[in-house]
């Protein structure tokens, strides 16, 4: 199984360590019982598959038993039905092997071994045996070192193997992530962790739900050593611990927390305790905070216990909920939260209540349920974050230097391992071997070039699954172009780490549909042969229901979906409490265990509904379950499920809403997730409709009248300010079925603050000039500005608008040499460099970087802030920081530039 890479290349040989012998794995006699009732329960609420059998039979140690009972008492459900207990014991054997192996075993306790070591699973990343590979290349590497110098040392490891890159949500698991070279915060986080615990250092993943100043949000890693935790940023390594890039960002955090495996009862906050985790608030390790109390009560005053209770950020054009707590008999709860501004939202059967709540100027706040569905809100908002408090531990320029020194040589480690990987002309090279040069159409060749490259470390699978499909010099065959299909409705993720069972699986064993036609076509791709349902982990799920499942069941489900739905109403118990992380389990493990959260259920419908050939899918904005059976030629009718009568109906009765919005100076057509966002409101809760992030607008979404289904809807909007503010907007609609509702959508705007105009990638590259000569390699803006704003200009060297524009910037370059923000000023080519002089204007800022145009920031930046003509008039500076944010933008002949771009300066 794929779950245990490396158990059979290594062997039980590699782990046969002592396990404490007879001794206790908790000594606490209390604790060691709530654990045993723990797993008593667990086992009593999963009946079926023999998940508990190997605990009971194998033959254990008592300390094994006692170990693996503690895992499986808190472990999500997923983890329990999709990997054998044998996994779980060699983790169990290498934890203890690295504790007794590594020098500073003996300082780390039993609670901080229970809860930061053994754990395999750090966020809801697929697990594998990282733990096993890691500890085989680290442990000559750590063991000589103390413990605050074996956490660097292991970071400086994670960065030879990763650096950073945005991708979709999916958390890679640690292994897969090496073989990509790259990965988000999360996934870096998640690597670093493992990497730590493998070596027997106690490590969590710290995630900030959403940032409280900016659009965004963040994950790294604390560690603990010598008596407390430090935190550095994960495949960043800095020469000292408490550092990294987010020290100012995190001063301004509004909520940091981390997820304790199990129960945990340490010296932090808690903000909640489930099945499976303890919740613990971290946020006064990084920002200034201030406890705050929320009462709810009825429209007569009266205390209402057991109210939903949200704390809400504004982020992503959303009041996004980063903390959820109920109240108690007293009708209150609390949070403690960084020196800002939240939207409290609180609502209990179908009435709901908000207001604003300021941490550190209010220590009481009382909402009201006093507002229903339908009710109507026009609402201003003004939301102000935290202001910066960083502090920075002290770097020698000799340590700097070591480090940079050191980063270098892992960039080089790791790009000599990119280089193995597919390029453009590799996979070019490679298909006309396995092709020839008429078999492929040029779309064709296109597509297979993007599927080699985008696979990066795994690119021998996606080659194995083409070539294993040819035969000679034949034509290109049926089961070709449904394998070109297949990989071309998967992500580039699941291109990174899928597997060749996984692609025959679903080449080999979907049916087909009996239509044809480009709407049958379409389905069959993306709702029939597609093996993804929604972020759960790929499986060869079709052979194993197409088995499981008898041919007279099959046939009355395929003629009747909705025996299907019964079946899973009947059959399939619901218990969100077993997996309170929503890791979703296989569709196969929710087979055999008859147990499962709720959207680990729609994605087993979804996945037997497409082994027997039923099209089906979980609808994009709704999350609702989907399917459809297109018959005779005519239109398929699409149907949605309904788990709790067991029954399917039409898609449900629906109107449709335009919005106007008249447009500012700044924005003309707002963008959803940054502009805007459309909740849906339902038993007085906010649920987000998640449109594509791929450029939906106002005038894409709400211009002209949209269909919707009915129902009572918030429009959350906002404009965010320099300093981090909001001035945020929610407005109520309410559709009813048949019918047209028009509502506005408003961006408030600031008369006398810096406002966010746009967007611009920070990481974007030029090359930079030295001594009046191009460097032979390119660098980001953030490498050369460092966090932080900066400013960047395109220049027309000779050119009259050009020349005032420094002047006046030279006039005031004593100012801006005391902002000393970097300034980035850039030149077509080197050819419109040659007709710069710099002397011809004194004064200019020694913060001044030059630089060419090599890679098209001139081209970003009038795309993105809608300039016009890319060829038009020069000079162009923005003020931009590397949250992506731009605050200014001038274009052409403009006096008294200088004294504009203080002013701005001064309003951040």
């Amino acid at each position: 199984m794929r779950h245990i890479i490396s158990f059979f290349i290594f062997g039980w040989a590699l782990l046969a360590v002592s396990c404490a012998g007879g001794g206790h794995f908790i000594t606490d006699a209390s604790c060691r019982a709530r654990v045993s009732n723990d797993y008593e329960a667990k086992k009593a609420r999963m009946p079926r598959g023999g998940f508990f059998d190997y605990l009971d039979t194998a033959s254990l140690s008592p300390y094994e038993r006692e170990a693996l009972q503690f895992l499986y008492a808190y472990m999500p459900t997923a983890d329990i039905t999709d990997y054998p207990a044998e996994f779980h014991r060699m983790n169990l054997r290498a934890s203890m092997r690295a504790l007794q192996e590594m020098p500073w075993g003996g300082q780390v306790s039993e609670e901080l071994f229970r809860h930061f070591i053994l754990p395999v699973r750090v966020n809801n990343e697929h697990l594998d045996s990282a733990r096993i590979v890691f500890y085989r290349e680290l442990k000559e590497r750590v063991k000589t070192l103390d413990m605050r110098h074996a956490i660097l040392e292991v970071n400086h490891w994670c960065h030879e193997k990763v650096v950073y890159q945005p991708s979709d949500a999916r958390t890679s698991s640690p292994l897969a992530t090496v073989r990509t070279a790259y990965g988000r915060c999360g996934e870096e986080s998640t690597f670093l962790v493992a990497a730590l615990r493998s070596v027997a250092i106690p490590a969590r993943q710290v995630y900030t739900p959403r940032w409280a100043h900016t659009d965004d949000n963040h994950a790294w890693v604390e560690a603990w050593a010598d008596g407390r935790w430090y935190f550095l940023g994960a495949c960043e390594p800095e020469p000292v611990l408490d550092l990294g890039w987010f020290n100012a960002p995190a001063s301004r955090g509004m909520l940091m927390h981390t997820k304790v495996f199990g129960r945990y009862a340490g010296e932090e906050e808690v903000m909640s305790a489930t099945d499976n985790y303890t919740e613990i608030n971290v946020t006064g390790n990084y920002a200034s905070t201030a406890p705050a109390t929320v009462k709810v009560v009825d429209g007569d005053g009266q205390p209402m216990p057991d109210a939903r209770v949200e704390f809400k950020l504004y982020n992503y054009g959303e009041f996004y909920t980063v903390a959820s707590k109920r109240t108690g008999d007293d009708g209150t709860c609390g949070l403690t939260a960084g020196r800002g501004d939240m939207l409290v939202w609180a609502s209990k059967e179908g009435r709901f209540g908000f207001a604003k709540l300021s941490f550190g100027k209010q220590e009481t706040l009382t909402v009201v349920l006093d507002k229903r569905e339908g009710d109507a809100l026009d609402v201003d908002l003004d939301i102000v974050p935290p202001v910066e408090t960083a502090n920075l531990p002290e770097v020698t320029p000799e340590q700097r230097s070591e480090n940079d020194r050191r980063m270098a040589v892992e960039d080089s480690i790791r790009n000599v391992y990119v280089a193995t990987m597919m390029t453009n002309g590799k996979a070019t090279e490679w298909l006309k071997q396995l092709y020839g040069d008429n078999i492929l159409s040029a779309g064709e060749q296109r597509q297979a070039v993007r599927f080699l490259t985008a696979s990066r470390g795994n690119h021998e699978v996606i080659r194995d699954f083409l070539a294993s499909l040819r035969k000679g010099g034949q034509p290109f065959s049926a089961d070709e172009r449904l394998a070109y299909a297949l990989l071309g409705c998967i992500s580039e993720k699941d291109l990174r780490d899928v597997t060749l069972e996984v692609l025959n699986d679903h080449l080999h064993h979907t049916p087909e549909m009996p239509e044809s036609g480009e709407e049958s076509s379409s389905l069959q791709v993306r709702a029939l042969l597609n093996p993804r349902v929604s972020t759960e982990e790929l499986t060869p799920y079709k052979s194993f229901f197409q088995s499981v499942i008898d041919k007279e069941t099959a046939g009355a489900w395929s003629h009747a979906p909705r025996k299907l739905v019964a079946w899973c109403r009947e059959n399939i118990t619901i218990d969100e409490a077993l997996n309170s992380q929503r890791i979703p389990m296989s569709p196969a493990g929710v087979w055999r265990a008859r147990v499962a959260d709720a959207h680990s259920r729609d994605i087993f419908f979804v996945a037997v509904a497409r082994s027997l050939g039923i099209p089906a899918w979980l609808d994009e904005v709704t999350g609702k379950v989907c399917y459809c059976q297109p018959s005779g030629g005519a239109a398929a009718t699409v149907y949605e499920v309904d788990f709790e009568g067991g029954a399917t109906q039409a898609a449900p009765p629906s109107g449709t809403v335009e919005a106007v919005y008249r447009p500012t100076k700044v924005v003309d057509d707002p963008v959803y997730y940054s502009h805007f966002t459309l909740s849906r409101c339902q038993d007085g809760v906010l649920q987000l409709q998640t449109y594509s992030e791929g450029g939906s607008t106002w005038s894409m979404l709400l211009r002209s009248p949209r269909s919707m289904p009915a129902g009572y809807y918030v429009l959350t909007s906002g404009t965010r300010l320099a300093n981090g503010g909001v001035l945020a907007h929610l407005e109520s609609f309410t559709v009813e079925a048949g019918k047209t509702t028009r509502t506005k959508l408003t961006m408030r705007e600031s008369l006398d603050q810096v406002q966010v105009i746009g967007n611009f990638n920070s990481e974007s590259r030029f090359t930079p000039l030295e001594k009046g000569k191009m460097l032979s390699a390119s660098t980001t803006l953030l490498d050369a500005c460092g966090r932080g704003y900066f400013v960047v200009g395109i220049l027309g060297a000779g050119q009259e608008p050009t020349n005032h524009a420094l002047k006046d910037i030279a006039k005031l370059g004593g100012e801006l040499e005391k902002w000393g923000r970097k300034m980035v000023f850039l030149f077509g080519d080197e050819a419109q460099y040659a007709k710069f002089r710099e002397d011809d204007f004194p004064g200019l800022p020694s913060t001044v970087l030059y630089g060419i145009d090599t890679e098209g920031i001139r081209r970003q930046i009038a795309t993105s802030l809608k300039l016009g003509r890319q060829n038009g008039s020069l000079p162009v500076f923005i003020i931009a920081d590397t949250f992506n944010r731009v605050v200014f933008v001038s274009k052409g002949y403009t006096i008294g530039l200088g004294e504009q771009l203080m002013r701005t300066i001064k309003g951040l």
